[in-house]
């Protein structure tokens, strides 16, 4: 008998925790109820921890890598209808073509060469995934994003120079700040540079997330466990 993960026996239960606490935290603000998104992050995590919260009923994932998520999506969409995938890792411009392919949404679109290939691929594959900005809130070297003071300016320039109907905005807060004044940021961007959606929170912070305008969250380890 092949033994059984508990992080992939017990992801529905989490699930149905975070799906939960997401309620709470939308009353908690005064937000209308199912006005947040659970992103399912699944990275890392085989077809067979994914397939549970699958049918627990989850549909939205994230994925952070392209050739992760070309290897066992396909699969899983013939068995599961109605999934909608996000792209919430770093995209190379080589990964464009299955990115377009692939994905329905892409939360990192970051600097002006992706901007340029993604519409280029679009526009070929006749394919239109939603696009983020992904804004690097705490200005952090060593992570992906535009710089806050460039957002507004590269969401114009995203939509007059490329075509792109960017209609979010993305963030990671640094890990070892308080990160209701990065999403506050975040959400005085997303208003500056005229977008709806707002992508922030994980699973440390989610709760917070939503009390400040999240549109959806990506939480990985709440539900799925850690690697």
């Amino acid at each position: 008998m092949t033994d059984i993960d508990p992080n992939t026996a017990e992801a529905p239960v989490k699930l149905a925790t975070v799906r939960e606490n997401i309620a709470a935290a939308e009353q908690e603000a005064r937000r209308p109820a199912g006005t947040v998104t659970l992103v399912a992050v699944s990275k890392t995590f085989e077809a067979d921890a994914v397939r549970p919260v699958l049918a627990a009923g989850q549909r939205v994932f994230g994925e952070n890598r392209v050739q992760e998520a070309l290897g066992k999506w396909p699969a899983l969409r013939e068995d599961f209808p109605g999934i909608e995938l996000h792209l919430i890792g770093p995209l190379q411009s080589n990964k464009a073509k299955e990115a377009v392919a692939l994905f329905d949404v892409i939360e990192t679109v970051d600097r002006d060469k992706i901007a340029a290939e993604l519409a280029r691929e679009m526009k070929k594959q006749g394919r239109t995934p939603k696009l983020y900005v992904q804004v690097n809130i705490g200005s952090e070297p060593q992570k992906a994003g535009i710089e806050p003071k460039e957002t507004v300016a590269f969401v114009a320039r995203c939509r007059g120079e490329y075509g792109l109907a960017i209609e979010g905005l993305m963030c990671i807060p640094p890990v070892d700040e308080n990160p209701g004044p990065h999403f506050a940021l975040l959400e005085k961007l997303a208003k500056e540079a005229g977008v709806e959606k707002l992508s922030m929170g994980m699973s440390g912070d989610y709760e917070t997330a939503v009390a400040f305008g999240a549109t959806s969250v990506r939480v990985g380890s709440a539900i799925f466990g850690h690697r």
